[in-house]
């Protein structure tokens, strides 16, 4: 094939094959590219590479000789699907088992998107419904409003959810995320949305208890991501062992997406999207991490400490399971995040009541997560520092002990959960930006927030149980 006017032709591992398709096609090259594969021993370190030799005029004949048999389909929009059944519930399985069959699902029962499915749910919509949001890595496929209406649709989703999937889609693609490197790693990073603004509220969209999921009492965050995970299966390619090669996934069909209790912060506190992207307050936005996994850190003593005792000693617990040399953080070191710190409002509330801020918090927290120099040799850390490309992230290994971040303020910190004192929640994370966008929504929105009365019942908070 030819890059600029360059043949080329691709070395790739056996298990690496869909990835690289996926990669080139987004590209906008043709996906049977010259090629050539070899087994996953011949890369790891120590490798006989004589095979390359002796496979080299399949080198040759890529660069020389290779055309493509892919035939674009030049007949435009794709063509409804029918499916009949004897009654609703048979066509209705009908319909999953064709989207399974085709690995259009995620192995949970489906909405069909109908036209007039998709048409209700593009009723959220602020922009045409052909608008094009991007081309969705790494496979490449075009997005548009109606292709985010799409997969809402598929997740169960209603109208009022789409601003913020949008919004979501749209940090997605930003190529600052790097998201078509980490649809396909082995890593399995997945999304995490931390929602603000008054929109939260208004679509239920939890911030309390639960707020990770599940909810019954506040469905939109599962809806909504995973609406985005459908979107990056099925547009971007990260089909598993195919498009992604994340080794044991990311173990969400939802992936994350909550909102922050904007009405529990302590005085003087701002909310996440103000401090991190300087939204005002009060706007509605969203903020994309991707995190590579969650731990639950016990953060309340169990006897009868003064209240500093504990802060203190839960402040020193949460430092010690951030201070961990598993790399992950390396990824974001320079302009992005280590990870998400997750406190509760009566945790923030108890800490702002003796003086603790937010700048505060991320200062001992970024201080006492150091990792000594010998701890990172012991667990082979600098080699990864020598192969990193960002020339900032390289010389930090000169430091001792290593700070999992250049800067206190590269870490998250957001208040949402259950008003319970015990736990705080750390999301390690894989993301060399935290991308902030700012929601559309259409004007027509307060019609169907009251639709979703009508249909969902009360949504305040007197209403829930």
């Amino acid at each position: 094939m030819e890059t600029q006017g360059i043949p080329t032709v691709t070395l790739t591992r056996t298990d690496f094959v869909g990835v690289m398709k996926n990669a080139v096609t987004g590209l906008g090259l043709a996906p049977d590219a010259a090629m050539v594969t070899f087994p996953i021993d011949m890369f790891l370190p120590g490798s006989d590479l004589a095979p390359l030799r002796a496979r080299k005029r399949e080198f040759y004949d890529g660069l020389t000789r290779w055309q493509s048999g892919f035939a674009q389909d030049a007949a435009g929009a794709a063509t409804m699907l029918s499916v009949e059944g004897a009654s609703y519930e048979d066509a209705l399985n009908k319909a999953n088992n064709l989207l399974i069959t085709n690995l259009w699902g995620d192995g949970l029962p489906l909405w069909p998107a109908t036209r007039e499915r998709v048409d209700w749910i593009l009723r959220g919509a602020a922009l045409p419904r052909a608008h094009a949001i991007g081309k969705f890595p790494p496979r490449g496929g075009v997005t548009t409003v109606e292709t985010c209406a799409v997969a809402l649709a598929m997740a169960g989703g209603r109208p009022e959810y789409l601003p913020v999937l949008i919004a979501a889609v749209e940090a997605f693609l930003d190529a600052e995320s790097e998201s078509d490197q980490l649809q396909a790693t082995s890593g399995g990073p997945f999304p995490v949305v931390i929602v603000n603004g008054p929109i939260a509220q208004e679509i239920r969209l939890n911030s309390g208890f639960g707020c990770l999921g599940p909810d019954p009492q506040r469905p939109a965050g599962a809806s909504i991501g995973r609406a985005l995970r459908l979107l990056q299966q099925n547009v971007g390619g990260a089909l598993p062992g195919v498009g992604t090669m994340a080794i044991f996934g990311a173990m969400r069909y939802t992936n994350a997406v909550f909102a922050e209790d904007e009405a529990a912060l302590p005085q003087g506190w701002q909310p996440h999207a103000t401090v991190r992207h300087g939204y005002a307050p009060g706007t509605n936005s969203v903020s994309l991490v991707f995190a590579s996994g969650v731990t639950n850190v016990r953060r309340r003593g169990a006897k009868k400490e003064t209240q500093q005792e504990d802060v203190l000693s839960g402040m020193w617990r949460m430092a010690d399971f951030m201070r961990t040399p598993n790399l992950a953080a390396l990824a974001g070191y320079e302009k992005g995040t280590p990870g998400i710190m997750m406190i509760s409002p009566v945790v923030a509330k108890m800490m702002a009541e003796l003086g603790w801020t937010q700048p505060s918090i991320r200062q001992f927290l970024w201080e006492n997560s150091k990792i000594p120099l010998a701890q990172l040799k012991r667990a082979g850390a600098p080699a990864w520092f020598e192969i990193d490309a960002n020339p900032v992230t390289r010389e930090s290994i000169r430091l001792d002990p290593w700070p999992i971040a250049l800067k206190p303020e590269n870490i998250v910190l957001v208040v949402a959960g259950g008003d319970h004192p015990t736990h705080s929640h750390w999301l390690q994370a894989h993301s060399p930006r935290v991308i902030g966008r700012v929601m559309r929504v259409p004007e027509s929105f307060d019609r169907l927030l009251a639709d979703a009365d009508r249909d969902l019942g009360c949504g305040t908070d007197a209403c829930r149980i």
